[in-house]
């Protein structure tokens, strides 16, 4: 697919790393390609997602380096069915069966171990040799692969700190074996086992969460059924065309997007919508791929390519925002960068202290002490701290309508205080009727709504379409109008049968120094005095008369300003119409500031403003004219039912159009906010207390291991207890 800047995206999954340094070398190494300009790298999600310029490099060059590296990519979709959490089980398992025996020969190291008995067989030295060996060149060859990839590339990664400290706990042991001293294979053997064990919970539970944020896969079906010659036949849902007849089966997923040309069904549309009540559909109706009809058989008529369906864009956009970063993740990537480099010095220091202050000479106790802190520290919590807790909240969002474009946009939700509300179309149903219409003669009311409706129909403002229809419900012959201009936050002109028709605003009249009429003038203060919107109409800068617009607001608004004040959040409505109008829709709301007759580029300044003054700004719109203020926000909220300019600008893309979206997506940024937090701390707590313990003596090699295993369960644990809070958390707007 491409981006808006005219590169390609790239998405992949990625097979075989082992840690957050492996994402980070993968990112180094494609940021360095000739036309690539962007790449995020996901530990976590084992994916990541590169925007490169097709002309200078290919994605299969771009694999191609990912393979140098040591890893498998695939482009998304099409990954090899390779089983990674089931084949570390099977590595656990093989190696812990052969790890048991060994665990005898430690009760020689151990004063209150030793009136265990042991089988004497156990004891042999050749025996734990082949055992060890074959846990730490078979079962943990893996581990040599990734450092040697590593060390090619000149960085470090958890297997590096894994090789040096087996490799060294193995050769120890092996040296004491030919000069007959005390034998301690069982240490190597323990903590590959225990690193096995670790990952493979690890691996399970990042495997849970992916499951859990990504829903729309199972409603994606990979065949259709198309009626060609009169006959029905099955095929790829990617040879579906557009214009071609589909039929739905009852209880499986729909596969396209089209309209409904027969049969009636009720449709659940949860994954879409959110409500858990099904819409009743006929023929007529618009239905969605992935949508589930109950009921009777439909036949559809398609109108976009499977590549292009809502689901498809839903999909897409939540990949490619659990593919990117947030700030928090950004900087421990740093982090995570330089900590294994840091810890083998931390190791070599270690070694120097017990060799030459607290142990002189003796280099057992030393390179113990030193094999404790290589194997203890864990870099791998502190990259898992902020992934898994991301991809959580934007697929629980996705499937409540809630589309997130990267991310940070997570933090920069938790982090606002203001949000501003455009009027038509967000606080508003954007469904507006026209109460009444005024003409100035010679024009009759019906020559009136026939040349505003030829300047319309060009436009797609919903008081636009409210004109256009209401002229062909009343069977008017609309002519063709030609040089449509439109002036966002004022009006449209054109020329309609050789007159120049201009619709707009006051501050369209104002900026042309056209007059308006006292007839004109009386009827627009009447009206906006009860709350409507007027556009005024000149023919060849003569005021021909006006309209009056009602767009009633939506049930869920008021509900959804309630909640966000709770959340702390102040309410704007800033808009472009007039003040009367604005007042009455922020009245039925319950706002209290309003700012009207906002041009685009005062939206936009009044959010610098805002900024300015230190506050935490989103804005939420649906058109044209909310763009630039959409783009200068902190968080751009666009409405799913809004312009394609609107969608392109905003951070969030609210799919079911209710503001109760917006005070969703601030408490699930503000628990997973809070999550990430609590992962970082156990990170740093763990490393802070563990690896000193280990260096001054105050744990063995294999206890230190282990507890490197668990420290990154633990934070992949923590961050699954998310999905409760965030259930619970949502039970409030439904």
């Amino acid at each position: 697919m491409d981006d808006n800047s005219g590169n390609a995206v790239l998405d992949m999954s990625i097979q075989g790393m082992s840690c957050t340094a492996c994402a980070a070398r993968i990112e180094k190494a494609i940021g360095k390609l000739d036309g690539v300009s962007g790449i995020s790298v996901h530990y976590a999600a084992k994916s990541g997602s590169v925007q490169y310029a097709p002309g200078r490099v290919s994605p299969n060059r771009i694999m191609e380096r990912i393979g140098e590296l040591g890893f498998q990519a695939f482009p998304y979709g099409n990954e090899k069915n390779v089983d990674e959490t089931s084949a570390l089980r099977l590595r656990f398992v093989i190696s812990l069966l052969l790890t048991l025996p060994l665990l005898g020969a430690m009760v020689h190291h151990y004063d209150w171990l030793r009136g265990v008995p042991v089988p004497g067989f156990l004891q042999d030295p050749m025996l734990q040799f082949v055992l060890a060996a074959i846990v730490q060149f078979g079962l943990g060859m893996p581990f040599y692969f990734g450092a040697y990839y590593a060390l090619r590339e000149r960085t470090a990664n958890m297997d590096v700190l894994v090789v040096l400290g087996t490799t060294a706990a193995f050769a120890y042991s092996y040296f004491a074996m030919l000069t007959s001293q005390p034998l301690y294979f069982e240490t190597s053997a323990v903590v590959i086992t225990a690193i096995l064990l670790g990952k493979w919970l690890e691996s399970a539970a990042s495997e849970r969460a992916m499951r859990e944020s990504d829903g729309f896969a199972s409603l994606l079906l990979k065949e259709a059924v198309v009626v060609r010659g009169g006959l029905q036949q099955s095929v790829p849902v990617q040879m579906v065309r557009t214009g071609e007849t589909v039929i739905a089966q009852p209880k499986l997923p729909i596969p396209v997007d089209g309209i409904i040309l027969s049969g009636h069904a009720e449709v659940d549309e949860s994954f879409l919508t959110g409500e858990s009540m099904p819409a009743v559909k006929g023929p007529g109706d618009v239905v969605y791929a992935g949508t589930v009809p109950a009921g009777g058989i439909l036949a559809i008529q398609v109108q976009t390519p499977s590549s292009d369906t809502m689901l498809s864009r839903i999909a897409v956009l939540t990949r490619q925002a659990q593919s990117t970063k947030s700030s928090i993740g950004r900087k421990v990537d740093r982090l995570a960068a330089v900590f294994v480099p840091v810890m083998i010095g931390m190791s070599c220091l270690t070694l120097l202290i017990w060799l030459l202050v607290l142990e002189p000479g003796d280099v057992g106790t030393a390179s113990v002490h030193a094999l404790a802190v290589l194997l203890a520290a864990c870099p791998c919590a502190l990259g898992l701290a902020a992934p898994i807790s991301l991809v959580l909240a934007s697929g629980k969002l996705a499937r409540r309508g809630i589309v997130l474009k990267e991310a940070g946009t997570l933090e920069g939700l938790a982090q606002l205080d203001t949000i501003m509300l455009d009027k038509t179309g967000t606080l508003t149903e954007g469904k507006p009727v026209l109460s009444e219409m005024i003409s100035i003669a010679p024009a009759s009311p019906s020559m009136l709504l026939r040349l505003a409706a030829a300047v319309e129909q060009d436009s797609s403002h919903p008081y636009a379409r409210t004109i256009v229809d209401e002229a062909k419900r009343k069977g008017l012959v609309i002519p063709l109008a030609e040089g449509f201009r439109s002036t966002p936050g004022k009006g449209v002109e054109a020329a309609v049968d050789g007159q120049l028709i201009a619709i707009g605003s006051a501050k369209l009249i104002t900026d042309r120094e056209w007059q308006i009429t006292h007839a004109v003038s009386a009827f627009a203060q009447r009206m906006e005095d009860t709350g409507s919107t007027v556009l005024y109409i000149f023919t060849d800068g003569r005021c021909s008369g006006a309209f009056a617009l009602n767009d009633p607001v939506k049930r869920t608004s008021s509900e959804a300003v309630r909640m966000l004040r709770e959340e702390g959040v102040q309410v704007l409505l800033v808009t472009g119409d007039h003040p009367a109008a604005a007042r009455g829709a922020a009245l039925a709301a319950g706002i209290e500031r309003v700012e009207a007759s906002m041009l685009p580029e005062d939206k936009a300044a009044f959010v610098r403003k805002l900024q300015a003054e230190g506050r935490q700004v989103g804005m939420a719109g649906d058109g044209w004219n909310d763009a630039p203020a959409i783009a200068a926000a902190d968080v751009g909220i666009a409405m799913g039912n809004g312009t394609e300019v609107a969608l392109a600008a905003g951070h969030v893309v609210l799919l079911r159009p209710r503001l109760t979206g917006i005070s969703d997506a601030l408490r699930i940024s503000k628990l997973t906010v809070r999550n990430i937090r609590q992962n970082l701390a156990f990170a740093f707590v763990y490393n802070a207390v563990v690896i000193p313990f280990a260096a001054f003596g105050g744990l063995e090699p294999w206890m230190a291991g282990t507890a490197m295993a668990f420290s990154s369960v633990s934070v992949v644990g923590n961050s699954l207890r998310l999905n409760g809070q965030m259930r619970r958390a949502l039970k409030r707007s439904d």
